[in-house]
């Protein structure tokens, strides 16, 4: 859904403020594909600061699907969106590009919320989610999430700078 914004544009001081619901399911980039399991509509607010300067904040939550990165559970992560944006509409798109401006979230003089929402969710990505501070992962050999069952794997490490060492009592050991 785009917001139309010319009436704002054409007045100083002029404000819109709207509640938006997003219609994105899921969020899709580099890193993959994850699920939006509940969002709350987002609240807008556009303002006219004068010669054609929008000011544009905005209030939402979103709560998404992301993989523990130890076990791979999902984990519900909540993301609450505060956001406070200029955006120069007396600038052509060369213009904007060479003043580094990230404004991809404006078509001519709509608004479109839903690549604002993503912009702020890429931005605001956590470093790591774990389903729990001590999350015991998965096995590295069979893949069994330790979190619920325990394999039958050895799990003992080979130093592996002892490999000589190792080669040398392997061969001369008795029998």
């Amino acid at each position: 859904m785009l917001l139309d914004l010319s009436k704002v544009l054409l007045q100083d001081g002029k404000a819109l403020e709207t509640s938006v619901e997003l219609e994105m399911n899921e969020l899709v980039f580099q890193m993959g594909k994850f699920s939006i399991a509940r969002k709350s509509p987002l609240q807008v607010a556009v303002t006219n600061t004068g010669d054609r300067v929008l000011e544009i904040r905005g209030h939402g939550e979103v709560m998404l699907l992301i993989p523990c990165a130890r076990c791979l559970t999902p984990v519900e992560y909540p993301m609450v969106l505060d956001f406070e944006r200029t955006a120069d509409m007396k600038l052509s798109e060369e213009e904007r590009e060479e003043r580094l401006e990230e404004t991809n979230f404006m078509e001519g003089e709509q608004l479109n919320p839903e690549v604002l929402v993503r912009n702020e969710l890429l931005i605001n990505w956590p470093i790591r989610v774990l389903c729990k501070d001590d999350c015991k992962g998965i096995c590295s050999r069979c893949g069994a999430n330790l979190n619920v069952t325990a394999c039958n794997c050895d799990t003992e490490q080979a130093d592996p700078r002892m490999a000589a060492i190792r080669d040398i009592f392997s061969k001369y050991k008795e029998v």
